[in-house]
């Protein structure tokens, strides 16, 4: 029997996780490196940035799996306000950077920094944190849970206001996720979803790079060498993948044909070079951790624990099932990228932290229920 403070991580939970991250080296670089070599001169340019990320996010993983996640509980309300004061920073002229039309980084010394992948956590550990501490009060009352919603829906503003349609939706769906397991009525949630229709309606109908993507969505085959041209390539590249995949550093859509090839389309270029054997071990890894995550808030000692250890799985896993859904074809493009494998210093930061915060939950969670 485990001892009080003895520290055994998630076994199946790190594996998983280190697998991720050791695919997500080799397809970076394969997906990377023709691009890199044709605008920056080095094919290593991206996988030499995308392992000091991984190092950085192992060293954040390690460094919060060792400390009592219980501490985490007040570091929910500044952390919001970080991350509040990170997304109008953002916004204001002269200090966000604008990429590919959208305005959603800050620029540090050597890289740019997405403060969305901030505001995840943030909204998760407020969250979390509110519900654990009001009980009953939010089965019982809509007030018991409507600081949550009214501050998941200011984050959810300020990204549309970038535009970050994903990390829109992606804060809305946590929201819903942790309101669902705290006990919120049903009805209420209902009533919730309902009154959400009309608004996203709006947002599709106000804005013409939304309608766009929609129409896109629906036929992209009609735009393809437009709107949907993305999305048909990566229509292509899954087809050329069969079932053991063309072979890995031989797919041909990553040279050039494929936008954002070793980011939010990495996924695609897995496809192609390892087929669908290739695809299906990549759900097995997010499976292991969506179920290891799931194991931790069943076994976590309180309710804070439970709540943070669920919104962190539904972060993790959500998020990958929108990317693999988008580049599917299955999904509007939303821009999010594939945790742990795609590129991206902002996403694998925050990804191992999270993972970090669940191996500090699960690590607890046995000694803490003898």
């Amino acid at each position: 029997m485990l001892l009080l403070g003895e520290r055994r991580p998630d076994v199946p939970l790190l594996v998983a996780t280190l697998c991720l991250l050791f695919v997500g080296v080799v397809m970076v670089y394969s997906s990377s490196s023709f691009m890199a070599e044709q605008r920056f001169d080095s094919q290593y340019y991206f996988l030499k940035r995308q392992f000091v990320a991984i190092l950085a996010g192992l060293a954040l993983m390690w460094g919060v799996s060792r400390i009592d996640y219980r501490r985490l509980d007040k570091l929910a309300v500044p952390l919001l306000v970080v991350s509040f004061l990170l997304l109008l920073a953002v916004l204001t002229p002269g200090i966000g950077v604008k990429v590919g039309g959208a305005k959603r980084w800050l620029h540090a010394p050597g890289f740019n920094f997405q403060p969305a992948e901030v505001a995840k956590i943030a909204i998760i550990l407020y969250g979390a944190s509110l519900l654990a501490r009001r009980g009953d009060r939010v089965r019982e009352s809509i007030t018991g849970f409507l600081p949550v919603v009214l501050v998941g829906g200011m984050i959810a503003l300020l990204l549309l206001s970038q535009p970050d349609f994903g990390g829109a939706a992606m804060v809305a769906a946590l929201v819903l996720i942790l309101l669902f397991v705290a006990g919120t009525k049903i009805t209420y949630l209902a009533y919730g979803l309902l009154a959400a229709v009309p608004v996203l309606v709006a947002l599709v109908a106000s804005s013409s790079y939304r309608r766009t993507r929609i129409l896109s969505f629906i036929d992209p085959w009609a735009s393809r060498s437009d709107a949907g041209y993305q999305i048909v390539q990566s229509f292509l590249a899954f087809g050329a993948g069969g079932w053991h995949g063309v072979g890995l550093g031989d797919g041909r859509q990553k040279l050039l044909y494929l936008p954002e090839a070793h980011t939010d389309f990495i996924f695609s270029v897995v496809g192609e070079e390892l087929g669908l054997i290739g695809v299906l071990v990549i759900i097995g890894l997010y499976g292991t951790i969506l179920w290891g995550g799931i194991r931790i808030a069943m076994r976590a000692p309180d309710p804070f624990g439970a709540y943070l250890a669920v919104g962190l799985t539904s972060l993790l896993g959500l998020q990958a099932i929108m990317n693999m859904g988008v580049v599917m074809g299955l999904l509007p493009t939303k821009g999010l990228t594939l945790p742990l494998v795609s590129y991206g210093g902002s996403s694998m930061l925050m990804s191992l932290a999270a993972v970090g915060m669940l191996l500090a939950i699960g690590m607890r969670s046995p000694a803490e229920r003898r």
